[in-house]
């Protein structure tokens, strides 16, 4: 349980917190919501102890562990990623560690029936239970299933920590926060760095995590299948309700509409008593009345509404100038990175004024394909781009591009044409640019804040074909609903790569989905095309493609189907047959250990160094065949887990 009592942050006048108080319970699964720069980052450095509140405190029990992940981080290390994982498990290797010592101590005694001998021996025996309850013997195996599930390769565990990017790095840290099992995890923005399998696997495994989760997300399906509480950052304030995001939604705005009801009503009477004072101030026959009006109204708790301002931008890409019909005509492209292919005889044709989404499972071409188009990438076959298109492209690393130099303000006031210039601060506001931000050097911003720059000045260029490389994930659900009204409005050609339904729904009307390097043509928008392929979400896309059989390597009579299903299934009982036979040994087996480990208490044995030097002896041969079991058991059941896929 985490109490925070009377938290106030105060940041140069500005409150981030205004005395809120929260009580967060064990197993409770939080998302943290509010447009950005509100505090909810903040709210778990404090509550990590990144950060001193300037009153209030917060109140855990006793060894209550909690591990958090920010958005940026900075860690330096020499060791591979299984290393590196495994190194932040302390307690487990300072236990193996001494264990180690002690063997090396035992090695040099002679005289067996010492004080000091037995001592050893007992400490051994209590460090090797504790090794046992922290289950030391799966770890390893743990750490490869987390690793694998956050989308690393059996042939990426030996690689060094710094050969991978910071994205990749940073699902690392992800690795080392869930591997601890603290008592509560705290996520910032944790699929900005993820694929979809990688969330969808984070998802189940946060959903079913015994401990208490604190997520910060502008992921709405995410939030809906991790949470099942919110709370709100407004105004240095809190909202607080035990539903999921979308439910939360709906409860809030009938909750603001009975506050602005109240605040109306409260701004009513606050006009007419201020009328009052101010009319009759001078008649020297009402100044007791007076009085008691002016501290009357000093007296009322005021009514604060959230500023709704943000949710009336209605913001337009330039008119674009009309380009030819076909704006891009592709014909047998393929591309390849050396000697890995991904994409092989490509044939595509988009057509003016359509909006198409790029799907499908990360590493199958999609962004390749955007960047073929773009003119950033070669390729074989033909790529042809229509009469008067004027291509502009976003994607994440395209932020290197922008002039270090110069402040935000003037990196869009260099590029606004026409009518959109007077909207230029407007613009940035809806991507979190407000006051003095505006006045930042570029080279001072986060990546995050690059990438929305990036975006904020393509909206002020006249482009006629737009290519967007997964353009969410530095936004709050304000600025998405921004860019993706935008968007709607915008007449030219658009192709977006993008995993987030909710962002797509509505917006295009044409789906290529990317498998085996080839793409399939879709009519319609991400909710029909959902709805032909029978799948409820887009993350079910990596998920199919794995349970898919290889039609190349099957007959197509329905008859051979039918027998490769009953081989497998027959292979499956047999792998269930032998997990039961294994536990059946295992559970017996620890039974076994678990009585040596009482005798070595028993003085039976402490007084008698023949029978404890033999039971030693039989212990470690117990020992030795139950982690055989278990390694045995570990890989029958990943057997298990590839064929019943």
């Amino acid at each position: 349980m985490i109490s925070i009592n009377n938290l106030t942050m105060n940041y140069g006048g500005r409150f981030l917190f205004d005395n809120v108080s929260i009580l967060i319970n064990q197993g409770e699964k939080i998302g943290l919501i509010g447009r950005n720069g509100t505090g909810k980052s903040t709210l778990l450095k404090i509550i990590k102890g990144l950060e001193t509140p300037t009153s209030g405190n917060i109140i855990t029990p006793k060894n209550y562990t909690i591990e958090y992940l920010p958005q940026e981080l900075s860690v330096f290390s020499k060791l591979n990623i299984i290393e590196e994982v495994y190194s932040s498990l302390k307690e487990i290797v300072d236990l193996e560690k001494r264990i180690e010592n002690i063997n090396s101590k035992l090695q040099e005694f002679s005289d067996f029936e010492s004080k000091e001998y037995n001592n050893i021996l007992n400490e051994l025996s209590i460090l090797n239970e504790r090794l046992r309850i922290l289950g030391s013997h799966t770890i390893e195996s743990e750490i490869e299933q987390i690793l694998i599930g956050l989308g690393f390769e059996r042939s990426d565990f030996t690689k060094l920590y710094s050969e991978f990017s910071g994205g990749w790095q940073m699902r690392v840290e992800l690795a080392k926060i869930l591997i601890k099992k603290p008592n509560c995890i705290m996520l910032d923005e944790p699929t900005n760095h993820l694929d979809i399998d990688s969330i969808r696997w984070l998802e189940k495994f946060l959903k079913n995590y015994n401990g208490t989760i604190l997520l910060i997300s502008h992921d709405r399906t995410f939030l809906d299948n991790v949470t099942n509480r919110t709370i709100e950052v407004v105004n240095g304030k809190i909202y607080d309700l035990p539903y999921s995001y979308t439910d939360y939604v709906l409860i809030r705005e009938q909750q603001k509409e009975q506050e602005l009801a109240a605040y109306r009503n409260q701004q009513k009477q606050i006009a007419q008593t201020e009328r009052f004072i101010e009319r009759f101030r001078s008649k020297a026959t009402l100044a007791s009345r007076v009085q008691s009006k002016i501290k009357a109204l000093q007296k009322i708790e005021r009514i604060e509404i959230e500023d709704e301002t943000g949710k009336s931008i209605n913001i337009r890409f330039p008119e674009p100038t009309r380009s030819a019909r076909i704006v891009v005509e592709i014909e047998n492209l393929s591309k390849s990175y050396g000697s890995k292919k991904v994409l092989e005889n490509i044939n595509l044709v988009i057509e003016r004024g359509e909006k198409i989404a790029f799907v499908g499972r990360n590493g199958e071409g999609k962004s390749t394909l955007s960047k073929i188009i773009a003119g950033l990438e070669d390729y074989s076959g033909k790529c042809q781009i229509g009469n008067n298109v004027f291509i502009g492209y976003f994607a994440q690393q395209q932020t290197s591009h922008l002039n270090e130099n110069l402040t935000v303000f003037e990196t869009i006031d260099n590029v606004a044409i026409g009518d959109v210039r007077p909207l230029i601060r407007t613009i940035l506001g809806a991507f979190l640019f407000s006051g003095d931000d505006i006045y930042k050097k570029v080279k001072v911003l986060s990546g995050g804040e690059k990438s929305r720059l990036s975006l904020a000045k393509l909206m002020m260029q006249s482009y006629n074909l737009l290519i967007l490389d997964e353009p969410t994930n530095h936004l709050d659900m304000l600025a998405k609903d921004v860019l993706k009204q935008a968007l709607m409005d915008f007449t030219g050609s658009v192709i977006i790569v993008s995993h987030d339904r909710e962002f797509l729904s509505g917006l295009t009307n044409k789906t290529i989905e990317f498998k085996n390097k080839k793409i399939k043509e879709y009519i319609g928008g991400i909710d029909e095309y959902l709805e032909k392929t029978e799948l409820s979400d887009l993350n079910e896309l990596e998920i199919k493609s794995k349970i898919e059989f290889n039609e190349k390597q099957l007959d197509n009579s329905n008859k051979l189907f039918r027998e490769k299903r009953k081989e497998i299934q027959r292979e499956i009982n047999r792998r269930k047959k032998k997990i039961q036979d294994l536990e059946n040994q295992i559970t017996l087996l620890e039974e076994e250990i678990n009585l040596i480990e009482k005798n070595f208490q028993d003085l039976e044995y402490i007084n008698n160094l023949e029978k404890l030097n033999n039971l030693n002896k039989v212990f470690i041969e117990k020992k030795s065949a139950l982690n055989k079991l278990y390694e045995e058991w570990e890989i029958v059941s990943k057997e298990l887990i590839e064929l019943e896929k």
